[in-house]
């Protein structure tokens, strides 16, 4: 039986448009003086302006119609991509979205607490929740649970997408999944792609293309930059997800320690604040490719790829993850322009 054999026995609800294009980053690359440049556009997934979280909740989901739940809860900062597109998700399915906003960023003003993903959270009419404390997924995690109780006694049947780790990592399916798509478009386009550059923040996205690039044999190094906490803690939550993936699908994990790359280097200072070379990597992204980035996943993702490419020069080519956050540049207004 091969490593990823399980996967297609588990439960999954398409949502995202797939597969999403790769692109060449041609101005980009001369710009830097580097070997060629490519992006993956997965904020081209379709569902609510997309991004990568609709390859996640299409297992969730999947879990969710399998249990027949009629209503979602889940849980994210106040600018959550996933809680957006899990309110979509619901709408789109005919459930029920409870979503519960962290604290995560404090000295936000008005525009980042209404407009951006949140103003798309209310058109997409979810039940808002919120939590005061940013940095505590198992307490967001137990409010969420709360929330649930209340639902059942009312005679709903809630299903929590859950934060924080321990839990079986069904989102990390959707990228353990797309690897084979992205090793197939590269075959076809004989893109000789040496390192891939992702935003890792939960995990999902970061340790599932790992995971399933190794299950497939793929030795391309996947380099995940730090974007909610730093190199050393977020080295164990990869290392950890790895393990669940492998459980969950009931093999052996084929990643190796040293496959395990991270990055924190433009991670300062900290979530959702905005740094010197994100903002430049917004700047150049869009004025020499007309590629929108957001100021707290893709923009300093990208910032971690440009440095690298241009300290490897023309002897590296690179992939970037493109995982959307669009809306969120609309919290941000004040500060990029």
């Amino acid at each position: 039986m091969s490593t990823l054999a399980k996967l297609h026995t588990i439960p999954r609800t398409p949502l995202a448009h797939t597969p999403t294009p790769i692109e060449p980053l041609p101005n980009l690359g001369k710009y830097l003086g580097s070997g060629p440049l490519y992006v993956k556009r997965d904020d081209c997934t379709g569902l609510a302006l997309g991004g990568n979280k609709a390859r996640q909740l299409e297992y969730y989901f999947g879990d969710a119609l399998e249990q027949s739940a009629d209503t979602v809860l889940i849980t994210g900062a106040v600018q959550s991509n996933f809680v957006r597109m899990a309110a979509a998700a619901a709408a789109k399915l005919g459930l029920t979205c409870h979503i519960q906003l962290e604290e995560r960023v404090t000295d936000a003003g008005a525009e980042y607490r209404e407009s951006g993903n949140v103003l798309l959270d209310r058109i997409l009419g979810a039940v808002m929740h919120t939590y005061p404390k940013g940095e505590d997924e198992a307490g967001a995690d137990a409010n969420l649970q709360a929330i649930a109780a209340e639902l059942r006694g009312s005679g709903k049947k809630p299903y929590i997408i859950p934060l924080a780790p321990g839990h079986p990592p069904l989102g990390a399916l959707g990228y353990v999944r797309a690897a084979a798509e992205i090793l197939d478009q590269l075959a076809d386009a004989h893109y000789p792609i040496d390192e891939i550059v992702v935003a890792s923040g939960s995990g999902n996205t970061h340790a599932g293309l790992l995971f399933g690039l190794r299950a497939l044999d793929s030795d391309i190094t996947v380099t995940g930059v730090c974007v909610r906490r730093d190199r050393k803690t977020q080295l164990a939550r990869i290392t950890t997800r790895c393990q669940e993936i492998a459980e969950l699908l009931e093999t052996e994990s084929p990643v190796q320690r040293q496959d395990i790359q991270l990055t924190d280097d433009t991670f300062a200072p900290g979530y959702g604040h905005l740094n010197e070379a994100t903002h430049q990597a917004i700047d150049l992204s869009a004025r020499l490719e007309g590629l929108l980035l957001d100021p707290v996943y893709t923009g300093k993702s990208m910032a971690a790829c440009l440095t690298l490419a241009r300290d490897t020069g023309k002897n590296k080519s690179i992939l970037f993850i493109h995982t959307g956050g669009i809306p969120g540049i609309f919290a941000y207004r004040d500060i990029l322009i």
